[in-house]
């Protein structure tokens, strides 16, 4: 078991699920819906999310001591997300409050096929600046897990910064607007563990075309670095060996969000554990598999008691 820090965004999510108006065109985009018009809509479903809360539910159903910090404000929305927290035995001691917005909110408008749109107001959720780094030495962690912090690049440092200072590891999941800036990216990964970034996001921050050239580019600058690719798998290296790896199963989408989160905190949850980085993967994918089966970013979120079956994985050169 680790004392695992999760630091970003917390957000209520309301769905919207219609089988009919929510239809795709051949162009890729919804059915158009009329201006004005009114629209019956099929299902509504409330549900908690954020890059962060889905890594600590992971971290917490993992058997580890899980501790979230980000913001939120004292109202019918955050106080969902403290529940949300209570329930699943994460430390929320360490959230920031806020009355000069409300908590995020992201509305996600459903397709029966599991596609979806997001509408996000991020309110509190982006309010990185209120955040206190300092409070890592009160917590003393093994791991702090960082997803997105909206491009404050200055929190980013000030933490990585705090976290190797308490002799902790840090895994890193950026966000775009990370990503737009390469340079300081670039110097703050001498102080990360354990990279994740999709195939797009990596050549923002190397050189490369293939899977490989990227990977193997990056372990220069981190020691295991993990390179996502939808549906064709994932490519990782753990500084020696280079795996490829494909999907756990192939299933029907039914929601897609929370995919990537599941991945990383999946990954770390059995790695912190004392899994070998291989069969961290394989828990990796199989946590992302099941959490698109389902509605709702956290409900798939499988423990470290779940049965877990061989999957293609082969050392690459």
């Amino acid at each position: 078991m680790a004392r695992i820090v999760s630091v970003g965004a917390a957000l209520q999510d309301v769905y919207l699920i219609d089988h009919d108006d929510f239809g795709i065109n051949k162009r890729g985009y919804f059915n158009q819906i009329e201006l004005g018009s009114k629209i019956d809509i099929d299902k509504i479903y409330f549900s908690t999310g954020g890059g962060a809360t889905n890594a600590a539910t992971t971290f917490a159903r993992n058997n580890h001591e899980s501790i979230f910090m980000g913001c939120i404000a004292d109202d019918t929305a955050g106080h969902a997300i403290i529940e949300a927290l209570d329930q699943e035995g994460i430390d929320n001691s360490y959230i920031t409050y806020t009355d000069k917005v409300n908590t995020g909110y992201s509305v996600i408008l459903l397709t029966p096929s599991g596609e979806r749109t997001i509408l996000t107001c991020r309110g509190a959720s982006a309010k990185f600046d209120l955040l206190d780094p300092n409070d890592l030495d009160t917590i003393y962690p093994d791991w702090l897990y960082v997803t997105t912090m909206r491009g404050n690049m200055d929190m980013l440092d000030q933490f990585f910064t705090k976290a190797k200072e308490l002799d902790a590891k840090i895994m890193f999941n950026p966000g775009n607007l990370e990503l737009q800036h390469p340079r300081k990216m670039i110097g703050l990964l001498s102080d990360v563990d354990v990279l994740l970034v999709n195939k797009d996001e990596a050549k923002k921050l190397v050189p490369g075309i293939t899977l490989k050239e990227l990977v193997n580019r990056l372990k220069n600058y981190v020691p295991n670095v993990i390179i996502t690719d939808g549906n064709q798998g994932a490519i990782a290296t753990d500084g020696n060996e280079v795996y490829r790896i494909g999907l756990y199963e192939d299933v029907p989408v039914k929601d897609a969000t929370g995919a990537g989160d599941s991945f990383g905190s999946g990954f770390l949850a059995a790695f912190a554990n004392g899994r070998s980085f291989t069969d961290s993967l394989i828990f990796a994918s199989a946590n992302s598999t099941s959490v698109v089966q389902y509605v709702g970013s956290k409900k798939g979120i499988i423990s470290s008691n779940t049965r877990l079956h061989e999957m293609p994985i082969a050392k690459i050169r």
